[in-house]
């Protein structure tokens, strides 16, 4: 019997030092909800949250004790809502949308620390962490498909 063709391997896994340097860029310009949440949980100075969308997302809801700062406006308002040397994590709507992904790139010219958030407030709210709307703080149910519903970190 012939062996199948791998889908997987059918492009070979890159040498281990384009594997380290690829996946260390990732981590470095990158976090996740959960690490942004125990950081915000933990009060950890000099990370500044910034949500990148309209007013209207904004109010219709957004991560507790971040600012709202759209991405058209980081040029001109960046001093007033960052500290000097504070590393910026932006968020936008979730895995579909790359407004985190301009809102990044608009604090890095400006020389600013800066991480994207993956995932997004989509991300953040089916987790189960606090989002404050216009009528107040809020908690969806932890969704099954992207963290455990136990309440005990996935440990990843």
């Amino acid at each position: 019997m012939p062996i199948p063709a791998s889908a997987v391997t059918s492009v070979p896994p890159a040498p281990n030092a384009v594997a380290l340097a690829h996946f260390a860029a990732r981590l470095a310009v990158e976090t996740d909800v959960s690490d942004v949440a125990a950081d915000l949980a933990a009060a950890v100075p000099g990370i500044v949250v910034v949500d990148s969308r309209s007013r209207e997302s904004w109010d219709q809801g957004h991560v507790q004790g971040a600012v709202h700062l759209p991405t058209a406006e980081i040029a001109a308002r960046a001093a007033e809502v960052v500290p000097a040397g504070a590393t910026v994590v932006t968020y936008c709507w979730g895995p579909g949308c790359n407004g985190a992904t301009r809102a990044a790139l608009e604090f890095a010219r400006l020389g600013h620390p800066v991480k994207e958030m993956i995932g997004g407030f989509e991300y953040w709210a089916r987790e189960g962490f606090a989002v404050e709307t216009a009528s107040g703080a809020a908690r969806r149910p932890v969704d099954p498909l992207t963290a455990p519903v136990t309440g005990i970190a996935c440990a990843c």
